[in-house]
């Protein structure tokens, strides 16, 4: 029976009431975010271009560089203080977004005035570009919520949608394991040395009939759990769907299969700029792919929006597997659903939760469609980290996983080394210290400090200095415009370009599902009275166990204990002020002294 037969004679006109009122509760939430998302970019594009330039989200004396073959257009400009970064949506105008003729564009790379973008439209660029200069970027958007729409409507039309995916999400339906599959499904564990929670994940995912959830703390296994579940259901003859809400999760769980079995048949649909770090063969679309001809199981990964377009539309599969679930609404995971009739959800509701444009208390949209199915009785927790030493594990294990996250025991005594020990900044980089607070001591900054970001970058050109390999050093800051700073200083103080880009400088948001051995967080706010108007999002408790949860080995915080004195009226956010509070005192504090012989001129701080 086909999963997309609206005309089933046996399905009424109309779904039942209740199954009604929660789509119209979906649709009517998709449209107001929506909403929100166009009105907060219109309102940037109204300002004067030197308004939208200073305040980070536009950038003009744009200039066409070359056209390349595969679609990228290298620019270039004059000066960069933008927020954007690669992936983000801009609209490249001659100094009116508004324009019709304007292009929504892809950034792909920015390395300061040096920029590459590209389109998935078929745009002729060469007619576009007649004149090279005078280009403007500002902050983009396109509006997929017709996408989104049109798959509420089809799951309150089909079969597929009133029997099995809205009765779930609606909780009113419970799915039941096959013992027989189960017991196979811990074979396979056992045949491939997982731990026993992470077996006892893949046989549950592997034997239900309908929807399971694998919730996986930092550095748990989770992906290998994924791609060894995928492989399973693949040799059985299934056709697998991966999804998730970034193609770097997409590209990572399909890494993680190849590596597992290189013969495997997976591909990844999708355009081809995002394909960067994919070692599977990536298709535009489903029906150019070998797969298409094959009777057998295979893996596809691609987004839930690839679904309702010509890259995916009308293929169907037996099992749909949700990575990074945590950061998908359940509109978005009702058009991933549609694709196929048993749901596996990855993820983990103690990190990131979806990025909303709306400022919604509660409801449907709000919710991750994992936090929205977790504790339901068909769910299991990973809970031995495999990148996190005993140190870094304690207090998230405390303060998220109700003391069940433990390091195995090959990780848990590990400890940085140094090839040639610091000579400067020794006390900051001990490596016998695993977790530090350098206290700066500043005041009054908001989104970016100066200081901070002097600081940031001695850290790392010391840490070069020792020989630490640049791709094993992290950055996460809570803004863009910090990150921007200290990127711009790292082109000051580390020249060689290939060292660079090993360097990862990013927010919270863009390191989910990375690691390295050191990590370094600058926490950038010191003005309390502008941390507690952004409370809600400065304190969120998920981003800070995020943050701190990538280093393997250690972790070092740079701040100022001014943020601490932030006092809002709201209990809840005073809490996790409380939380950050009893992080830093969970670590070594090293107050800044002026180092007598500076590696990066202090005077500049």
């Amino acid at each position: 029976m086909s999963l997309s037969d609206a005309d089933n004679p046996h399905l009424s006109p109309a779904p039942p009431p209740a199954m009604a009122h929660f789509l119209n509760g979906l649709r009517d939430l998709v449209l107001a975010e929506t909403a929100a998302q166009r009105q907060q970019v219109y309102s940037h594009w109204e300002k004067p271009l030197p308004t939208r330039v200073a305040d980070g989200y536009a950038i003009e004396n744009v200039s066409l560089k070359e056209i390349h073959k595969d679609g990228r257009i290298s620019l270039t400009c004059t000066r960069n203080i933008s927020r954007f970064r690669p992936g983000d949506i801009l609209r490249l105008s001659r100094n009116n977004p508004f324009a019709h003729d304007g292009l929504m564009v892809n950034l792909v790379e920015d390395e300061e005035t040096e920029l590459v973008i590209s389109s998935e439209d078929p745009i002729r660029w060469e007619q576009k570009f007649e004149e090279r200069d005078g280009w403007t970027l500002d902050i983009g958007f396109i509006d997929l919520s017709g996408y989104v729409i049109g798959a509420l409507a089809e799951a309150g039309d089909t079969l597929v949608g009133r029997e099995r995916i809205l009765p779930l999400l609606m909780g009113q339906r419970q799915p039941t394991i096959d013992p027989g599959l189960y017991a196979r499904g811990l074979d396979i564990g056992e045949t491939l040395e997982l731990n026993w929670h992470q077996s006892e994940s893949l046989a549950h995912a592997y034997a239900t009939n309908l929807a399971y959830l694998v919730q996986g703390p930092p550095g748990t296994g989770k992906t290998r759990v994924l791609a060894t579940l995928a492989r399973a259901l693949a040799s059985d003859g299934e056709r697998v769907l991966i999804c998730a809400f970034t193609h770097r999760a997409i590209n990572n769980a399909l890494n993680a299969l190849v590596k597992q079995d290189r013969g495997i048949s997976a591909i990844k649909v999708g355009h081809p700029i995002h394909t960067d770090d994919l070692h599977a063969p990536n298709y535009e679309s489903f029906h150019e792919s070998p797969l298409a001809g094959i009777s057998g199981g295979y893996v596809v990964g691609a987004t839930p929006f690839a679904t309702r377009t010509k890259r995916l539309a009308y293929v169907e599969f037996d099992t749909v597997i949700f990575d990074e679930a945590s950061q998908i609404t359940l509109p978005l995971a009702v058009m991933g659903m549609l694709a196929g009739h048993k749901y596996i959800f990855f993820g983990d509701q103690k990190q990131l939760p979806p990025v909303l444009t709306t400022r919604l208390t509660g409801g449907a949209l709000r919710d991750s469609v994992f936090g929205s199915l977790v504790d339901h009785n068909f769910d299991t927790m990973l809970t031995e980290t495999y990148r996190l030493n005993e140190a870094l594990t304690a207090w998230p294990s405390h303060h998220f996983y109700e003391g069940l996250l433990t390091a195995v025991p090959s990780v848990a005594h590990r400890r940085m080394e140094y090839p040639s020990p610091p000579t400067r900044l020794a006390a900051v980089l001990d490596a016998n210290e695993p977790k530090v607070f350098w206290d700066l001591g500043h005041h009054n900054n908001t989104v970016y400090s100066q200081k901070e970001a002097y600081a940031v970058v001695d850290l790392i050109t010391t840490l070069l200095a020792c020989g630490v390999p640049a791709a094993e050093i992290g950055v996460v800051a809570p803004y863009r415009a910090q990150g921007r700073l200290i990127r711009n200083l790292l082109r000051k103080f580390v020249p060689d370009t290939a060292v660079r880009r090993h360097l990862v400088v990013d927010t919270v948001e863009r390191m989910q599902g990375q690691e390295r051995d050191l990590i370094i967080l600058s926490l950038t706010t010191s003005n309390p009275g502008f941390a507690a108007n952004v409370a809600d999002f400065f304190f969120q408790p998920e981003r800070l166990n995020v943050a701190i949860t990538r280093p393997r080995m250690k972790l070092i915080i740079v701040g100022s204990r001014f943020i601490l004195n932030t006092q809002t009226l709201d209990p809840a956010l005073q809490e996790s002020v409380t939380l950050l509070e009893n992080l830093l005192e969970s670590c070594i504090t090293i107050p800044y002294v002026r180092d007598a012989a500076p590696q990066i001129w202090e005077s500049d701080w």
